[in-house]
């Protein structure tokens, strides 16, 4: 038998407010199969106002509270820990005990920068958080063993070459992830994704809450496409047609204001036509996945779909506005 020891690692959970999921979290890091001496856990939180920093107490973790964003506290733990193989793993998922096993094995390849298991849903019994993760799920499904960028939900990365690429964009507070898988594939290296090795994410189980989580992603995505024009083109995950689903909504917006007047009347028919078309697009959409995942309340991905098209808009327009206005980006 092999008696090559595995290698050390370094998982760091950044968070914020997260008294419902860290417990869980902990809990499944602290249980993984993996040797216990080659493992160190370190928590950033984000000034949490909840009791997301006394529960972690109670576990043998590195416990560390700083007014830092999650690439922020990302860089802020690098400095702290002396291994190499970082794991990325947030404070709203837990993952299976072979996860690093499974993913570990990968990283002896000198070009294989990283490597990221497979996303199911953690809290299933809510509806509204089983369809985004159907609709997670199905994205995620489309991804190939070798991949741009993945989210640093469950991720092991080499910290000698997130350190080569220049480290986390603290300017993103989110799609930071998406710009480091960027950056670090553009320079010749791989990152790899393993479905078999499996995390659980507790998705948002509120429209309110999925719409704040969005809006963000709107903002971020803009920044993000301002650094890295191409990447507007989309990938697996985050496709050309769901890029362009902002400007939809705008045509429809402005195709309606500029119809106010009664000379230009006839522009709200654009207008009723772009929103059909959505409309459709939606609902042929949400029927697939209905169909796949043998549940009818995935219809509601039609309302979740406006949802987040709408989020990314809104989130879109205030970093443009800043951008033009010369405020910050």
């Amino acid at each position: 038998m092999d008696d090559v020891s595995p290698p050390k690692v370094s998982i760091i959970v950044a968070t914020l407010n997260s008294e419902r999921t860290i417990d869980d979290c902990l809990k499944s890091i602290l249980e993984l199969n993996y040797p216990e001496d080659f493992l160190e856990i370190v928590v950033v939180d984000g000034c949490s106002k909840d009791a997301t920093v006394k529960i972690a107490q109670k576990y043998p973790v590195k416990v560390i509270s700083a007014p830092l964003n999650a690439p922020a506290a990302y860089n802020y733990a690098m400095k702290m820990v002396s291994n190499d193989v970082l794991g990325f793993i947030d404070a709203d998922a837990k993952v299976e005990k072979e996860w690093l096993n499974k993913l570990i094995t990968y990283l002896d390849n000198p070009q294989v920068a990283g490597v990221s298991g497979g996303i199911e849903t953690w809290n299933t019994e809510n509806a509204l958080a089983r369809i985004i993760g159907y609709d997670l799920k199905n994205r995620y499904a489309r991804l190939k063993k070798y991949v741009v960028r993945v989210a640093t939900m469950n991720l092991l990365l080499k910290k000698s070459l997130i350190e080569e690429v220049g480290g986390f964009d603290e300017n993103l507070p989110s799609q930071y992830d998406t710009d480091l898988g960027f950056r670090i594939t553009s320079r010749g290296y791989k990152i790899l994704f393993e479905p078999s090795a499996t995390c659980y994410h507790f998705n948002r189980s509120t429209v309110s809450g999925y719409f704040r989580q969005q809006l963000q992603y709107g903002k971020n995505t803009t920044k993000l496409y301002l650094k890295h024009a191409n990447l507007i083109k989309g990938d697996e995950i985050t496709d050309f047609g769901m890029n362009i689903q902002p400007f939809l909504i705008l045509a429809v917006i402005a195709f309606f204001l500029l119809g106010i007047p009664e000379a230009l009347r006839q522009l709200w028919y654009a207008s009723a036509f772009v929103l059909a078309l959505i409309v459709v697009y939606y609902v042929i959409s949400a029927v697939r996945l209905s169909i796949k995942f043998k549940d009818v309340t995935a219809m509601l991905l039609v309302v979740l779909y406006f949802v987040r098209a709408f989020a990314w808009f809104s989130g879109a327009a205030v970093t443009t506005v800043r951008f033009l206005v010369g405020g910050r980006r």
